[in-house]
């Protein structure tokens, strides 16, 4: 019975006993043998067989009287956009894209609400790119140069961003929870509506930017500042450690006591900073 179906199998697939004796490394008079149940194949040539002749392996037992071969699975077409040059391109709402956009280089295109989250963005030029409301989300931003784009109410929570520069970028009402600049440079960012909350600034150089708002949960670790406020802001459980410190100005800011003692031992001038009450 065995040797039926290994010559039935055999058969759909238009290869002859010599053809199949081939892939096997076995004489064809070997295979004769098989299909005239003179002697069966061990266990390991069977599975050979079984991929060969595109069948299961359950293919050869008694109860599978059929040939019932292996359907294939279509391949799906793949595309990738990376190390591209898109100059106004519109790819307003596109999804799921993840490493498909690395090293590519983008002028005047737009990404508005595209949902990017995961994406892996390494060695990218962006410049004056519309990405309003676009969805950074638990991403990967390597060695990026992004200048004079508009990333207003974009969601950048989770997102990791190593070696960037980023300059002349309107990131008004973004939200950065949870995200972590580490090695960065930002420069002349407007953020005014911008959620910080557990927001982590390593070794990044900031200049000429405006926080407002809550911060909390945040970290400013051993980066540096120039022309750098807080105004308007109130300061929770907010680490800062640099030697810059006194560069940065406070207005009409408020901080609980760990904040404002960290901003003391860094000597900053607190005149601008009154404590929240505790309770």
């Amino acid at each position: 019975m065995i040797g039926d179906k290994i010559a039935q199998a055999r058969r759909n697939m238009n290869m002859t006993q010599a053809q199949l004796a081939k892939q096997l490394f076995i004489t064809p008079q070997a295979v004769g043998k098989w299909e005239r149940d003179e002697s069966i194949p061990d266990i390991s040539t069977m599975n050979r067989l079984a991929e060969i002749l595109g069948v299961d392996l359950n293919y050869f037992s008694e109860n599978v009287p059929a040939y019932e071969p292996k359907e294939k699975e279509k391949a799906k077409p793949s595309w990738d956009m990376s190390l591209g040059d898109w100059v106004n391109a519109d790819f307003s709402g596109i999804k799921n894209i993840h490493e498909k956009f690395s090293t590519s280089n983008m002028l005047r295109s737009k990404f508005i609400c595209a949902e990017l989250a995961g994406i892996h963005l390494k060695g990218n030029s962006i410049d004056r790119c519309d990405l309003r409301g676009a969805t950074f989300d638990d991403g990967l931003w390597e060695k990026c140069y992004v200048i004079n784009d508009v990333f207003n109410d974009c969601s950048l929570r989770g997102t990791e961003l190593v070696g960037c520069y980023i300059k002349d970028c309107d990131f008004s009402g973004a939200d950065f929870t949870g995200t972590v600049f580490t090695s960065c440079y930002l420069q002349k960012i407007p953020v005014a509506g911008a959620v910080f909350s557990g927001t982590s600034f390593k070794g990044t150089d900031l200049n000429d930017i405006v926080f407002e708002g809550m911060v909390e949960d945040c970290v400013f670790d051993n980066g540096s500042f120039s022309k750098v406020t807080f105004q308007n802001v109130t300061l929770v459980n907010t680490f800062f450690k640099s030697k810059s410190l006194r560069k940065i100005k406070f207005i009409d800011c408020k901080a609980d006591r760990m904040t404002y003692e960290f901003l003391k031992n860094g000597q900053v001038d607190l005149s601008g900073i009154t404590l929240l009450e505790t309770i």
